[in-house]
């Protein structure tokens, strides 16, 4: 099996969840993370090989899967890796946001909203903060909420009242 760019968080999610329920069967570990049967097969036949779970036959033809030392440690890797990432995503986009709003207070500009609630929209809220802004809306039609950290989430830009300045959040 090739390797792709979602094999370690595959991983990592097949590692939790065989630590949280050793009883646990392929198809709830499947059902679990979100991918195929017959994908979860295969990653639980790699982890095995690789020695990161240990499988015994249980009665009634069922399997019981356990981490090994070697798993609990290749668990704490990825998930060090995956929070690494993380940070380093949140420290990129906030430092771009941060120039966006640099210049919006440069310009005069202090009536901005948003488009697309992310996990970048949130960054914004934050670091808006920062500066003489108001954040007056953000806009995204497939949200449910009716506001995000006290701002009202607007379904259309049409919606928005006086704006000198959209930024895109959305993915």
């Amino acid at each position: 099996m090739a390797m792709n760019e979602r094999d370690p968080q595959i991983t990592l999610s097949v590692l939790n969840v065989v630590e949280k329920n050793s009883h646990v069967t392929q198809r709830d570990v499947a059902k679990d993370i979100g991918i195929a049967l017959g994908l979860t097969n295969a990653y639980l036949k790699r982890c095995i090989k690789k020695g990161l779970i240990k499988v015994q036959q249980v009665p009634a033809n069922r399997y019981a899967y356990y981490l090994t030392p070697r798993g609990f440690s290749e668990k704490s890797r990825l998930t060090a890796e995956f929070l690494s990432q993380g940070f380093q995503y949140f420290r990129a986009a906030r430092t771009q946001l941060m120039e966006i709003f640099g210049t919006c207070e440069r310009r005069n500009w202090h009536n901005i909203a948003l488009h697309g609630l992310t996990d970048i929209s949130e960054i914004a809220v934050l670091s808006a903060q920062n500066f003489e802004v108001n954040i007056i809306g953000i806009v995204d039609h497939s949200s449910s909420l009716p506001q995000y950290s006290g701002i009202p989430i607007l379904e259309s830009i049409d919606d928005l009242e006086v704006v000198e300045a959209i930024i895109i959040t959305d993915l």
